[in-house]
């Protein structure tokens, strides 16, 4: 049998994109399982969410941007600290950048090892990479909560913390007065979950209790098709935790039986990949997302620094 690919090395061929207007002047652009980005307009300036993997790849979402409105962006907001979220910050011009203090802190502690990580990874979103002109530093952060008012009869984007979750400091853009919530990777519709820097025991539990609270009637998640009504937002939370359910299932069950990782992997895999197999990326993260619960199972709170070498070792074990 052919060896599998590492992660989405191979996957070279380019997504079709879509820019979607959720309510007005509220703006999401989805891409065929690649990460999603948006936009709030407020009466005289923009917030953007989500910044890409490179300056190129920002510059052809806002010229997309740009055909509905042409005001400044004045808030870039960065849902949490991967490479593909976050290096193509510069081509906003904002005047902050926003994101939680603990991804300042993951930023400084292991940014530079996880753009090597994700561009190794997943090397067609690192379009032109050499415009990267360095590391995404916030210039605006926040440990609970963090108010923008729009203006006029717009209402306000609240930025929250929901709890640990897909990384240690995971956001959630909330627009209250239109129900619609940019979830960022703590939710994904219709794609698989990526969970090799999670916390996973309170993102299946009280973190995506918070998400859900907020009764969202529209929502952007990390990738995957935007859920356009309560049933599913609903759908996408609950496919989120059954994953993340399932995970941990497959996982604690033969760690607790003194099992191998490997033998986690195989049992995972054959638990999620009936129904989540076929979603975009679902093979490509599986490996690094066993890696993780096991360690925690392990009594590792904290994830360990992916690098470009560990990722290929990890796979390479695991397959």
């Amino acid at each position: 049998m052919a060896a599998k690919p590492f992660a989405s090395s191979a996957d070279l061929a380019p997504k079709d994109e879509e820019l979607v207007e959720l309510a007005e002047g509220v703006y999401a652009l989805t891409a065929g399982g690649d990460p999603n980005v948006g936009a709030v307009e407020a009466e005289d300036f923009v917030v953007c969410v989500e910044a890409r993997a490179t300056p190129v790849a920002a510059r052809r979402w806002l010229g997309m941007l740009r055909e509905r409105t042409d005001k400044p962006v004045r808030y870039l907001v960065l849902s949490h600290y991967h490479a593909v979220r976050t290096l193509g910050a510069s081509e906003f011009g904002a005047e902050e950048v926003i994101a939680h203090e603990l991804t300042k802190t993951l930023i400084a502690e292991r940014g530079r090892q996880d753009w090597a990580s994700e561009y190794g990874r997943m090397p067609r979103l690192f379009e032109e990479p050499g415009s990267i002109p360095g590391l995404t530093w916030p210039t605006l952060t926040f440990s609970d909560r963090l108010t923008i008012p729009l203006g006029g009869d717009r209402g306000d984007l609240e930025l929250r913390y929901c709890g640990r979750g897909h990384t240690a400091g995971d956001i959630v853009a909330w627009l209250p007065h239109q129900r619609i919530l940019f979830a960022g990777d703590l939710v994904e519709s219709q794609a698989a979950l990526y969970t090799g820097d999670a916390f996973h025991n309170e993102w299946a539990t009280s973190t995506l209790d918070n998400v859900r609270a907020l009764g969202a009637e529209k929502l952007v998640g990390g990738r995957g098709a935007v859920a356009r009504d309560r049933g599913e937002v609903d759908a996408a939370i609950a496919q989120s935790r059954h994953f993340l359910d399932e995970l941990r299932r497959t996982v604690g069950s033969v760690h607790l039986s003194g099992g191998t990782v490997k033998q986690a992997f195989r049992a995972a895999h054959e638990a999620l990949a009936p129904r989540y197999g076929r979603w975009p990326i679902f093979e490509h993260c599986l490996p690094f997302d066993v890696q993780r619960y096991w360690d925690e199972c392990e009594g590792t709170d904290w994830p360990r620094i992916w690098t470009a070498e560990r990722d290929r070792e990890v796979w390479a074990a695991l397959q």
